[in-house]
């Protein structure tokens, strides 16, 4: 996973929920300003949202039932008929590839809410819980992050089974552990902060500070990671469909598509490049974007690259 580092931590307590909603709005304006004022930001804003659009229309723009078999056409060559020809079995590729658009978003986006959704009173309660229990879950995490990612998938899919809850479940697994040391090292680092310390001695509620003031602050930082993540999240779902191991082969998905092409690529190439393709412009597009996102959140990022 994309790692984030030297994250900056604000020096007081951003502003509860009940916030002003023109300074929401002109910090939106402002972060999306300095996405775009780059090149690369906007090239990865423009393919993020291309493929955002078409995972959500993907019903409304593929011509065909990409399931359906043709095996009278099977290996066609791209034409008016089927812009990207057809693959062994008939079917259109350009619907599979609109409809494995829909398939790789929604395990990105399911996997990623749902580890974050875990991550955060984790990595909440290791950072400012008390220091015994700190050590187990720390290690805890180590022990997790250090298995590699395929060995982890391969050792689910032969307990559970392929398919897109594996998928999901492998992707969680994985995640997990990263984005709670994110949040624990940002809870470290805040909690000895003057404000913190002020609540403190205020006699505030551990669930006030928790969710009044730490939440705020490390929500930022764990949201442009998890941006960053969404590109390996997709490669990991069409590496593991391509093995056989992932998507079911009748669920239309960027893996299944190269895996299928391989199996014919001396008789035609187009199914992996229909395949290929899309996964490289999703991959370049939400690392192009995560680091846009990343430095109009923090300036100091991006002066601390430039040479």
């Amino acid at each position: 996973m994309a790692m984030l580092t030297d994250t900056a931590t604000p020096d007081t307590p951003t502003e509860a929920a009940g916030s002003h909603e023109p300074r929401a709005l002109a910090r939106f304006a402002t972060t999306l300003a300095h996405i775009l004022s780059t090149p690369l930001g906007a090239i990865g804003l423009l393919l993020a949202m291309l493929i955002v659009l078409t995972a959500l229309l993907a019903p409304l723009i593929a011509p065909y039932d990409p399931t359906a078999i043709n095996v009278k056409d099977r290996l066609a060559d791209p034409s008016l008929t089927h812009l990207l020809g057809t693959d062994q079995l008939g079917r259109d590729l350009f619907s599979r590839v609109i409809l494995g658009t829909r398939t790789a978003m929604t395990v990105a986006l399911t996997a990623l809410a749902t580890a974050l959704a875990l991550a955060l009173p984790l990595g909440l309660v290791a950072g400012y819980g008390p220091r015994w229990l700190d050590g187990p879950m720390v290690l805890l995490f180590d022990s997790i992050s250090s298995l590699p990612m395929i060995m982890l998938g391969l050792a689910v899919v032969v307990l559970i089974g392929p398919g897109v809850p594996t998928v999901i479940l492998v992707i969680v697994l994985y995640s997990v552990p990263s984005y709670a040391r994110l949040v624990r090292t940002q809870t470290l680092s805040l909690k000895s902060r003057d404000f913190i310390k002020a609540e403190q001695a205020m006699d505030a509620g551990t669930a006030r500070i928790l969710f009044r003031h730490l939440l705020p602050n490390v929500i930022g930082p764990l949201l442009i990671l998890a941006c960053l993540d969404i590109s390996t999240v997709i490669t990991l779902e069409a590496g593991l469909s391509f093995l056989g191991l992932g998507v079911k082969p009748q669920i239309p998905s960027w893996g299944n598509i190269l895996s299928d092409g391989f199996a014919v690529i001396r008789k035609s190439a187009v199914p992996v490049v229909a395949g290929g393709v899309p996964l490289v412009l999703a991959t370049l597009g939400f690392t192009f974007f995560g680091e846009a996102l990343r430095d109009a959140l923090d300036p100091r990022l991006a002066r601390e690259r430039r040479p």
